[in-house]
């Protein structure tokens, strides 16, 4: 019998990612809440959409900051990217 997985709420919004050479706007959209993060290995996941070539150049980076909407920063570490495509997938803690 499968183990069904408890869908997380997508939490959706404008923010402002920052790599190594670039600052700019960017929308995301993370799997659950990041108010609910703590210290430890917990993890959310979540994506952002961009043109194609920060998201290409976000991926190379490897990590970047990601500020969102209400104003709160945290560090993200970019773990997908497609070629020619303008989204760019990341993994958040604290």
């Amino acid at each position: 019998m499968p183990r069904l997985r408890k869908q997380l709420p997508a939490h959706l919004g404008a923010g402002e990612l920052h790599y190594r050479g670039f600052t700019g706007a960017v929308d995301y959209e993370i799997q659950g809440d990041p108010a609910t993060l703590r210290l430890g290995p917990l993890r959310l996941r979540g994506s952002f959409t961009a043109t194609p070539e920060v998201a290409a150049d976000a991926f190379r980076a490897g990590e970047a900051d990601l500020k969102l909407e209400d104003g709160t920063g945290y560090r993200v570490m970019i773990v997908g990217h497609s070629t020619g495509s303008n989204v760019a997938y990341f993994e958040m803690r604290i």
